[in-house]
């Protein structure tokens, strides 16, 4: 009975949808990222057995969440990007945006950043390039760079983008450099020149 009220309750049966949104909710609430199947159960009035059904263990659920915190920024990085009128400004925005997620959602980013890079090295890797922001960010660079960049000066100005955003993320989230939007976008705003790149 429990069983089938939950269907009826989650929208034809999408309990699994109920309990990441469940998840996310939390996180906003959880300094460390700290949550559990059974907490996560009890939010949203379902047996224990039920989330089990959808996440055998808590790193499934972890997973499940780290996935959607990436569609999240995806989002943020499109509205950012959709407000500007270059392709430089908008690439320029995806990076702000980055920055300025992973600050206003500390918990959910720190776990989008552990569960999406705990796997060895070629696995976590995989997962990293099916989210839509690392799609976004090499499609980005390889309409930017001249026509005929290799594919080994896409990759160096990739790297170059994310070690800026994230370095910049988690100085902030550390303490070492203020809160500052304004400073946080102007250090995006000076990201090096790709045409520079040799292959």
């Amino acid at each position: 009975m429990e069983e089938l009220a939950n269907r009826q309750a989650y929208h034809h049966g999408d309990l699994r949808s109920a309990l990441i949104e469940t998840g996310l909710h939390l996180l906003k609430t959880k300094a460390h990222g700290d949550i559990g199947l059974r907490e996560v159960a009890r939010e949203t009035g379902v047996s224990a057995t039920a989330v089990y059904r959808h996440f055998p263990d808590k790193d499934a659920l972890m997973r499940a969440l780290a996935l959607a915190g990436y569609e999240k920024l995806f989002d943020a990085q499109e509205a950012a990007a959709a407000a500007k009128s270059s392709r430089e400004e908008s690439f320029r925005a995806t990076g702000q945006a980055y920055v300025h997620f992973a600050v206003a959602n500390p918990a959910l980013f720190g776990v989008m950043t552990k569960y999406m890079s705990d796997a060895p090295g070629e696995e976590a890797r995989a997962r990293a390039a099916q989210a839509r922001p690392g799609v976004s960010l090499r499609e980005n660079i390889a309409s930017l760079l001249p026509d005929g960049a290799s594919k080994r000066a896409q990759d160096v100005v990739a790297i170059q983008a994310m070690a800026l955003v994230h370095g910049l993320a988690q100085l902030v989230l550390g303490g070492q450099i203020p809160n500052d939007p304004d400073l946080i976008n102007a250090a995006v705003d000076q990201f090096g020149n790709w045409r520079r790149v040799q292959d």
